[in-house]
């Protein structure tokens, strides 16, 4: 069964949405026949990729917030962070253009290694206020993953991935999807938003239900029938 999840690196609502999604997926019998695809998206591609700012500053000038409603949104996501298991360090978090951070998400595609950059992007970001728009510290969360230090650094530097990068955007867009996180499981429902695990366990074991498990008998009694072992009655 596959999972696509679209999300953004500076997205509160897709780290936390992730480890519950996660939570709920360990959960099920079926886990391991799971298949995860994270797809890019860009909450705010106008973003210089050579500047940062921090959260309250972004909320203020581009969200046009008064600073203590900014101050209030975040100590709520930070409560809702701390429920999912995240401890939302804001006061460090460098907001910056994301898209450099999405090649090398997609480089690490390549090595099936994208689930474990997805989380480190979200702990360099929110955890440890890490610049993720800046090109030595995306080379260094790609060494820390094992990944050529020389082919991450061209992945980010260049345009190899900018047609990957923006399929997915556009693949978005032509679905309707405008905000993040967006999960379409199999291919048949989609999951909006950092929804709670019970909610993920439920749709999850819909999806696999409907798509991937074997013909549920609804006959009540066995009838007459043959198989490779012969007939009975």
């Amino acid at each position: 069964m596959k999972i696509e999840i679209w999300s953004d690196v500076m997205c509160p609502f897709c780290y936390i949405g992730k480890n519950n999604f996660e939570e709920a997926l360990n959960k099920l019998p079926f886990k391991d026949e799971v298949q995860v695809e994270w797809k890019s998206f860009q909450l705010d591609p106008s973003l210089d990729p050579k500047q940062t700012q921090n959260t309250i500053e972004y909320f203020r000038e581009k969200k046009g917030f008064p600073e203590a409603q900014a101050t209030q949104m975040i100590s709520q996501v930070a409560q809702m962070g701390k429920g999912a298991g995240i401890d939302f360090n804001f006061e460090k978090a460098l907001i910056t253009n994301t898209f450099s951070a999405h090649k090398l998400l997609h480089l690490a595609k390549k090595y099936n290694k994208s689930n474990e950059m997805e989380e480190a992007l979200f702990i360099a970001h929110f955890i440890d206020g890490k610049n993720v728009g800046d090109t030595e510290v995306l080379v260094s969360l790609a060494e820390s993953l094992d990944l050529d230090k020389e082919e991450a650094r061209q992945a980010v530097t260049t345009d190899q991935w900018d047609n990957e990068v923006n399929q997915d955007i556009l693949e978005a867009r032509n679905n309707g999807v405008s905000g993040v996180p967006f999960f379409v499981l199999n291919g048949k429902y989609a999951v909006s938003g950092a929804q709670p695990v019970e909610a993920f366990e439920e749709a999850l074991q819909q999806t696999y239900k409907e798509t991937v498990s074997p013909f549920k008998d609804i006959s009540g009694s066995s009838g007459a029938s043959c198989d490779a072992d012969g007939c009975s009655i």
